[in-house]
Order: C-alpha cells, then structure tokens, then sequence
C-alpha cells in the first residue's frame, strides 16, 4: 500500500514439515546393532483474523493519505525539473516519448502575457498556452 505501510487482513498459512531420522545404533562393544529409520511428516494449518476492523479502514485511510503524498511530490519534482531545464534553455523535443511530461510547464510571465492576449479576443488562437508553437494569426477584437 506504501512505503512501510502493510494493512493485514485476515490470512491462512499452510506449513507443511518433514523430521527424519536415520540412526545406526552401537552396542556396549561399538558393534553396529541395527538400522533404525524415524520419519515424521504432517502439516500445520493457522488462521489469523484481526479482531478489531477498524484498523483495517484506518490503515486503509494512511496508506490512501500516503499515495496521495507521493502524487504530490513526483509532480512537484516533475515540475521542479522540467523548470530547471528551461531556465537553462533546453527543452525536451517536441514528438519525443516524453515531450508530454513538461509540454504543461511554462514560466508565469508567459502565461500571464499569453492570457491578457487571450482575453482581449472573442476567440482566443488555439494553443494559447504553449508559446513555442508556431504563432497563430491575430485575432480581431
């Protein structure tokens, strides 16, 4: 469910187990006496049910709490990257396998100036919001 977040529910183990023994007896004289073979099998079955559910919803609501956290902080770091590699003027090529992992992050200023001319159209030129595209005709107020 998570880093180090384990919500148990309930379980059956089976343990199946073999003891053998081959022994070859001495006598008071050391003389090899007999041949004695000694085998054990069986199996042990256990069931664990917790008894109280509510921990169970609890550790369900960590651990949904916890992969939320991990969204949040991959797309900060994605974020965070792709910016880095803009302020020091690269880019991830257009068309490439993963050109869409930064295609949505651009600097404010961009986008503020990019959103007022927006604004001042009745229809704004498609993508407005990618100013590295290739420039879209004017619009007419």
């Amino acid at each position: 469910m998570g880093p180090n977040i384990i919500c148990n529910g309930s379980t059956m183990t089976f343990s199946p187990f073999y003891m053998g023994n081959h022994t070859t007896p001495f006598d008071e004289n050391m003389d090899q006496s007999s041949y004695t073979v000694a085998e054990n099998w069986g199996f042990q079955v256990n069931f664990m049910v917790p008894l109280d559910g509510s921990i169970t919803e609890r550790c369900k609501s960590i651990a949904a709490r916890q992969e939320a956290k991990m969204a949040l902080d991959y797309e900060l770091v994605r974020a965070k990257e792709c910016a880095n590699l803009q302020q020091k003027g690269f880019m991830i090529m257009p068309g490439s396998r993963v050109y869409k992992m930064c295609s949505d992050i651009i600097p404010i200023s961009t986008y503020l100036e990019a959103k007022a001319k927006a604004q001042a159209c009745k229809e704004p030129p498609k993508p407005w919001w990618k100013p590295w595209h290739k420039s879209q005709p004017k619009c007419k107020s």
